[in-house]
């Protein structure tokens, strides 16, 4: 994992992504500029611009934030138990930089993974695979 200490990720990503990516938050649900977003890609990690999830797995789950079935590769996000809150869930970490991305629900299409990675829009960036 990339170990770099809190004064560079300040100067390295915007407030809402310092955040959500570096404070484990959440954005509001709708606000992030990836919630409806459709085109043909990767979605990287805005911290250290680590793969993430492909655009064929991200489905419209209407919770408000992106949502993805599987990540685009295995071994490149971490997955560890999240007590936070009165909740017991599953968050969703860069496992290249450990930046917070979201969680991880049962609740996903059942004839996928059943999966849905519940991700903020702060914690991407998108690669477009048509511009390449």
């Amino acid at each position: 994992m990339e170990e770099k200490d809190e004064s560079y990720w300040k100067n390295k990503l915007t407030p809402e992504q310092f955040r959500v990516l570096r404070q484990s938050g959440t954005e509001a649900p709708f606000s992030g500029q990836f919630a409806h977003h459709h085109e043909n890609g990767i979605y990287a990690c805005a911290a250290c611009g680590q793969s993430l999830f492909a655009s064929d797995t991200k489905f419209e789950s209407h919770s408000g934030w992106p949502s993805f079935y599987d990540v685009a590769r295995q071994g490149n996000v971490e997955l560890h138990e999240d007590i936070s809150g009165g909740m017991k869930r599953i968050e969703v970490r860069c496992a290249n930089c450990g930046g917070h991305l979201g969680h991880l629900f049962d609740d996903g299409p059942a004839d996928k993974t059943g999966q849905r990675y519940c991700i903020n829009s702060a914690a991407l960036n998108f690669k477009n695979k048509d511009n390449e």
